[in-house]
């Protein structure tokens, strides 16, 4: 049923975007148009469009664990190298987005076996410019945070509550519909049916992933998209905000995060609950998020029952507020939350994360620089050592990002 649902959709937009390719040819010839203004881009007419981007971020990092045997270390690596590719074929309606991943961390190299090259290959058709479909795997519609590049967070890494309760991205198929109700106010609908297994799985499940993201935006729209891009860049002159809230049902997910951790070797089903805000005015930024995880559908046994402990659930939050000093420089504070249920706390450990950021930009998010400093502190329970990398963490970084 899945296999079929997914062809049926697949087949309807290619025959729509080869239906409008042949009209497309009858259009009067031209020479392709070579533009520069954002990435490489090359176009001909309605007939394609290619523009090409790269960026990077190295980074230099110290760290050190306040523990009863002291440790620390540097980190001294390519963080991000990345290559994007989009444009459209045929016509205007039929829109492509590649998106491909080549340092050790980027492709999960860290944790996995396997180099995970591919982040993004979709396929989009647009009925018009406010709904349009998507086949292929990409980010679904999950927490603000998560859904906004890296490229265009204004701190070198997302917080620990994204981390371990993202829902990260997936294949499937993706529905994109913005509402307008008068001149300001509108709406931002995002859903999603995935495999549930995360990108470029080899596993195989009956079950499937079933997301859905309602965006509120009271106050129009912000500059340059500013909802899906931290730090308020642009000095918003009036007051805008989006609200939003995401529901995500994976049933049988056959990994410890749903889309994302290790393999599980009994399904089981997780729900997510997000909530999130952001709100930005002449140069101050406000961002918060909410987490609430559950999961259900399995039977503990001797085998599973470790593996199933440490699967992330409970509460989480996350807050940033920065604030522009002048059009290049900007301060930034973070504290983020974690605390799983009480019958949990055994093999889940409260996190915190306090945190102070500065970034100069060269050219906006495009190329800047990064400073952080930040403590990730963990309540350490006394019944035995945790499978964690740190505990009581000091983390300094310093982090450039260029890119076209």
């Amino acid at each position: 049923m899945r296999f079929l649902f997914v062809c049926i959709v697949f087949f309807i937009s290619l025959f729509l975007g080869v239906s409008s390719w042949v009209v497309a040819q009858t259009e009067s010839d031209q020479r392709p148009l070579l533009n520069v203004q954002d990435g490489l881009g090359f176009s001909k007419d309605s007939v394609f469009s290619l523009n090409m981007r790269f960026r990077m971020q190295n980074r230099l990092a110290f760290w050190s664990l306040r523990d009863d045997v002291p440790e620390s270390g540097i980190e001294a690596r390519i963080r991000r190298l990345r290559l994007r590719f989009d444009g459209f074929l045929g016509s205007p309606k039929l829109a492509y987005y590649i998106q491909l991943s080549f340092s050790r961390a980027d492709q999960d190299l860290v944790s996995g076996v396997v180099a995970q090259t591919i982040r993004d290959a979709m396929v989009y058709y647009f009925f018009d410019d406010n709904f349009y479909i998507g086949f292929g795997q990409s980010k679904l519609p999950g927490n603000r945070q998560r859904v906004i590049s890296s490229g265009n967070i204004h701190m070198p890494e997302r917080s620990l509550a994204n981390n371990r309760f993202t829902i990260d991205r997936d294949f499937g198929v993706f529905a994109y519909k913005t509402i307008y109700m008068g001149e300001q106010l509108h709406w931002k609908i995002r859903t999603a049916i995935s495999s549930g297994e995360g990108r470029n799985s080899v596993m195989s499940d009956v079950g499937l992933a079933y997301t859905a993201r309602v965006e509120l935006l009271p106050f129009g729209r912000f500059k340059n998209t500013g909802d899906y891009s931290e730090g308020d860049l642009e000095f918003e002159p009036k007051p805008k905000l989006s609200l939003a809230t995401t529901y995500s049902f994976n049933h049988r997910a056959v990994r410890q995060g749903g889309q994302i951790g290790s393999p599980l070797s009994t399904p089981v089903d997780i729900q997510t609950f997000i909530a999130d805000m952001m709100f930005k005015f002449q140069g101050w930024a406000f961002m918060a998020e909410f987490f609430d995880r559950k999961i259900s559908g399995f039977t503990i046994i001797d085998a599973t029952f470790d593996e199933l402990m440490r699967v992330p659930i409970g509460l989480a939050y996350n807050l940033q507020l920065s604030r522009m000093l002048n059009p290049r420089n900007e301060i930034i504070l973070r504290y983020t939350a974690i605390k799983p249920p009480e019958d949990r706390r055994e093999f889940q450990p409260e996190l915190y994360t306090k945190a102070i950021g500065f970034t100069h930009y060269f050219n906006k998010h495009r190329i800047k620089s990064q400073f952080y400093v930040g403590l990730d502190d963990r309540q350490h329970p006394e019944v035995q050592p945790l499978p964690f990398t740190f505990e009581n963490r000091l983390q300094i970084i310093f982090q450039v990002e260029f890119g076209i």
